[in-house]
């Protein structure tokens, strides 16, 4: 212990394994541990997008959706077998959170004027970050495909969360950089 805090280090995974969320040890290259990994990968990203941001609405937003990833990783970090364990400790992914990203797209694309060509990314800082986050997520998503797949998946609703989320990621960074130019959003080439 140090200064009353349990120590972060456990000396578990040192041979290459590590423990699910409510038991059972899987080897740290899984697809279970590459797919809530990922998740992990996308929360972290979103913090220096949302630490990077001066807009208190997106702010609000990104740290929202930090929180829900953090139970989609515990959904992904929970075997079939202690699912049910699971559903007494958290609320799962719903249908409901779904549908409040559609909501969330709806808005946000409705105050911004998409150019007519690909958007690069890079036109803002915050906006980077959202889109890193974006194509990490969408990582996440193809195990989670894979996950569904071999029937590791206990709650379906959890695919269809991420890849409403990624479209979601999306769409804020577009409104992140909804005062730019469109030529900032879309540079032509030069040749």
């Amino acid at each position: 212990m140090v200064n009353g805090m349990p120590g972060i280090y456990t000396r578990q995974g040192d041979g290459g394994q590590t423990g699910l969320l409510y038991g059972g040890r899987i080897d740290k290259d899984d697809l279970r541990c590459e797919a809530y990994g990922t998740t992990d990968e996308v929360i972290s990203v979103l913090g220096l997008a949302r630490a990077s941001t001066a807009d208190t609405e997106v702010t609000d937003l990104i740290l929202a959706v930090q929180r829900q990833l953090f139970v989609v990783g515990s959904e992904l970090a929970t075997s079939h077998e202690d699912y049910e364990t699971f559903l007494k400790h958290f609320v799962p992914v719903h249908p409901d959170m779904t549908a409040d990203l559609e909501s969330h797209i709806d808005n946000m694309l409705s105050a911004v004027n998409l150019p007519d060509a690909f958007i690069i990314p890079g036109a803002s800082e915050p906006s980077a970050h959202i889109d890193v986050a974006r194509t990490l997520l969408r990582r996440a998503e193809r195990r989670i495909v894979t996950l569904d797949r071999q029937g590791l998946l206990a709650n379906k609703e959890v695919l269809k969360y991420v890849n409403r989320l990624a479209d979601f990621l999306f769409a804020l960074a577009r409104y992140q950089d909804r005062e730019l130019p469109i030529e900032q959003l879309a540079p032509q080439s030069r040749r």
